[in-house]
Order: C-alpha cells, then structure tokens, then sequence
C-alpha cells in the first residue's frame, strides 16, 4: 500500500463516529518490475522485528561521545559546548520552515541574521566584508584562495601561481592550494616552533599569489614576526590569508586585520560553539579586506536602509547552491548575541589560561618540546620517560577507560609522539582538574604496568583495533550469520 492510501486510511480510520470504511478496489494490486530492475537473488539484509532494530540502535547511541558527555580536549578542533539557547534559535519554525527559493520579502528576518552576522564577524576579524557561503573551514580556504587567484588575474598578473604555507600548517592548507591550481611552497618553522622569516626570504619574488598563516600556529603558538612576514609578503605583491581555525584563542585580544592580513575564513563550528565533528555541519564564512569586497561569492545580502536583498552577481564566483548552512549561520549569531561585546572579550583569555595550567601541571611527566606561554592548545612529544614503550596512541587508548574522549595524537608532524591538547574556555576548574589527574595516573601506569597502557581500551564496547587494517580493509556489508 503506498504512503498516500495508508494516510487516508489512518484520516478515515480516526474519523469520530465512523460506522465502516471500504478500501479502494486497487489498493493491493500488484505492478511487476520489469526484469532488468529485478534481483536475480535475494538481498542479504538482516531479518529482525522493529522493536530489536530500535533497541539495537538506541543502545549504540548511548556508545557515542561528545562534548555533552564529557570532556572532549582535541587539540586544533575547538570541540567546546554548544549552548541550549543556540540549539533553540536555530529550531525555531520562523527558521526551520522557509524555502531558499521564496521572494525576498517574505524572508526579511533570515536575510537580516545573515546580514548582521556578516556585520559582526568583520568588526571581530577587522575585515571589511564576509560572505556567509562556503559550507566549512576547508571550503572557505579554498573560496578565499579563489578570491586571491582572482585579484591577481583581475591585475594581469597571471604569473603568480605559488602559494607559501609553512611545515606546521593543518593538511587542508596545501590541499585547498593544490585544488584550487596554485603550487604549494612549504616555509620551515624554527626551533622556537614559529615561522623561519629568514627561510621565508629566500621563497619570495614576484611568483607567489599569498602566503598562507594560521595564528596562533598549530603548535599554540603566537607568530610573534607577522608585521614583519605580511611586510614582506606585501612588498612583493602576494597576499596574506589567515586560516581561522584557531581564531579562538584571539577573541577579544587582536584581529586578523589589524594583523596585516588580507584574506580569512573563519570556522564557526568552533570559534562560535555551533555543532562540529562527524564531517559536519559546519560554515566557514570569508572575510576581506577593503577593496577585495566584489570578488567575494554570490549571492551576496545587502541593506538599503529599510529592506534587506539578495544580490546575484554573474561575474562574481560560485561556491555553492543559495546561502550557506543558514542553521549554522542562526547558531553562531545566537552566541555571539548572547555573550555580548563583554563577555566575548573573555573567550581568548580564558582558552589561554585553561591551556597553561594543562600544560604547566603535566610538563614534569610528559616531554614538552617548546616550553613557554602557548595560547588555545599545546604539544606534547609523548612521556617524557621513553623506555616504558608506551606510546601516544596508548595514552590515548588509556584515556577512553576514564571516560575521557583523547587528544589530538600524532599532529602535527614536527614531533614524532604529538600528543595535541587544546581545553577550551568552556571547561570548569573541577573538569580540567580532573583530566590533570588522570593523565598523571596514566604516566604512573606507564612505569609500573606499561602492559595495562599498551593493551587500552579495556572498558568500552570494543578493545584494541588495527586502526590501520581497518582504514586499508573496511569491512562494509552485512554477512548474515551462520547457525
């Protein structure tokens, strides 16, 4: 029986006073598939009723974990929570029920978050203009490449095909070059774990289109030498892009702007507490600086004074149907809202502090490369004390028994036992101080039962995987069991 009979059927069947109702003569009747859209054998699917479907998948979702659960410190993601008041925003059905087809008119309300967010992320960035379009971090890397590929072809310059980014930078800075037809350059980092300004000099001349920046690094370090980079940069006709993935650390405190740089995404999925990881959903709007305003994609929102419009620009570039992940967009609005001009110069700070006092608690047991005031996150290069053989990947496996989510491991690839941790401003004193605890108990269990570190997890659903097997041979169909 299709969907729209069984509907009128349960209309009719909930009729009060209903003395009988007769089915249609044709609501059984039978239409053969024609051969070539026929199974030649019976699909493999698991026969089971609906109540152990429901309480098989209600059971696995109590297996899943997130920053509602627990304490999720992943260096270089900015996992914080997401507060209720956003969620309930976003769900509103003045949001939830429009059509990105309808006529303007009828949407003023959602065209003026857009517009307001648009307003508010360039007065946080120091930029002149954003565009709300790309859907993520890594496509807003690539939207504002394009950008910058464009002002040069819009020069003449069609010869600037280089795009410098340095060894400590996130894989989707050389990826998002690489698709966008630009070669990458890659800039060494000092000992001191910045930028090697010196390494920089020798790679610059009149190929290069930009350089590509994350601040603080991916290290959680401050680039203390980007007046003197951008200058550089600058005066050879390249431009400055500023990856936004750690733009937390910096709320309140400076702008990417007032830094010299030119362009910049920003992920809301974490700077702006909306929801992250999964693959999604994110927003990773751009931002430019004055005069880069009409090379940023269309559509694109305005306001004369009264009403707010939709501007459709066939020269300006596409990167995606209407106007990006307009729940995302409602989220990270919301928060801002709801922390104020005040409270959200707090963010920075509080991030930085929670990060030092990790790092200063743990740096006895845990070998920490580059001492010294990181901002958001920092790195560890594993235990100090390497003739246990307990590796990050066993730390991180230890962690899960505790009911922790683990760190970022193995990145960046500067050191060979990363161990990425980055807490957040979210996170309370008792939280952390307890994430404290159990990394010290881990490195106790290291030196005197390294077995019971290197054969974790040994409380959660499934033990130790071969992470590698099963990247290189997933096992993705349903066999039925035998017996």
């Amino acid at each position: 029986m299709n969907n729209r009979l069984y509907g009128q059927l349960i209309f009719e069947l909930s009729k009060p006073g209903r003395k009988g109702y007769s089915l249609p003569a044709n609501t059984f009747e039978h239409h053969e598939l024609s051969p070539e859209m026929q199974r030649a054998t019976d699909a493999a699917l698991p026969e089971c009723d609906e109540l152990t479907v429901v309480r098989h998948y209600t059971n696995h979702s109590a297996n899943n974990f997130g920053v509602n659960n627990g304490f999720y410190p992943l260096g270089s993601c900015t996992m914080k929570y997401n507060p209720v008041i956003d969620e309930e925003t976003a769900a509103l059905p003045a949001f939830t029920n429009l059509h990105p087809q309808q006529p303007e008119s009828t949407c003023q309300g959602a065209l003026e978050v857009y517009y307001r967010l648009q307003q508010s992320l360039a007065a946080i960035a120091g930029m002149e203009a954003f565009t709300l379009n790309p859907f993520a971090g890594a496509h807003g890397e690539l939207t504002g490449l394009m950008v910058i590929r464009d002002y040069h072809l819009e020069r003449g310059d069609q010869k600037r095909v280089k795009v410098i980014v340095p060894d400590s930078a996130h894989g989707t800075n050389p990826a998002s070059a690489a698709v966008c037809g630009l070669e990458v350059v890659e800039v060494k980092s000092r000992a001191d774990g910045c930028v090697d300004v010196d390494d920089l000099r020798a790679l610059l001349d009149d190929s290069v289109a930009a350089m590509m920046m994350t601040n603080p690094n991916t290290l959680g370090l401050f680039e203390r030498d980007i007046p003197e980079i951008a200058k550089l940069v600058h005066k050879c006709g390249g431009l400055m892009y500023y990856d936004g993935a750690n733009l937390n650390p910096l709320l309140g405190v400076c702008r990417p702007g007032d830094m010299g740089f030119d362009v910049m995404h920003i992920n809301l999925h974490k700077t702006f507490a909306t929801p992250h990881g999964g693959g999604g959903p994110g927003s990773g709007p751009v931002g430019v600086r004055k005069g880069l305003e009409h090379l940023l994609p269309s559509p694109r929102v305005t306001f004369d004074g009264e009403h707010y419009h939709l501007v459709r620009d066939k020269e300006a570039i596409s990167v995606g149907a209407f106007l990006g992940n307009f729940g995302v967009i409602v989220r990270a609005y919301t928060y801002i809202l709801s922390l104020g001009r005040e409270n959200l110069r707090m963010v920075g700070p509080l991030a930085t502090l929670n990060a030092n006092y990790i790092k200063e608690s743990l740096k006895d047991l845990y070998e920490l490369p580059i001492d010294g005031l990181c901002k958001h996150e920092f790195v560890f290069d594993g235990l100090k004390d390497k003739s246990t053989g307990v590796t990050t990947m066993d730390v991180a496996k230890r962690l899960l028994d505790y009911g922790y989510h683990a760190p970022t491991i193995y990145f960046p690839l500067l050191f060979h036992e990363s161990l990425m941790i980055e807490p957040t401003e979210s996170e309370n004193l008792d939280t952390i101080d307890g994430f404290i605890d159990v990394m010290r108990r881990i490195a106790e269990e290291a030196a005197t039962q390294p077995d019971l570190v290197k054969n974790a997890p040994h409380n959660t659903p499934i033990g130790r995987v071969d992470d590698v097997k099963a990247a290189r041979q997933p096992i993705l169909t349903y066999k039925k069991m035998k017996g």
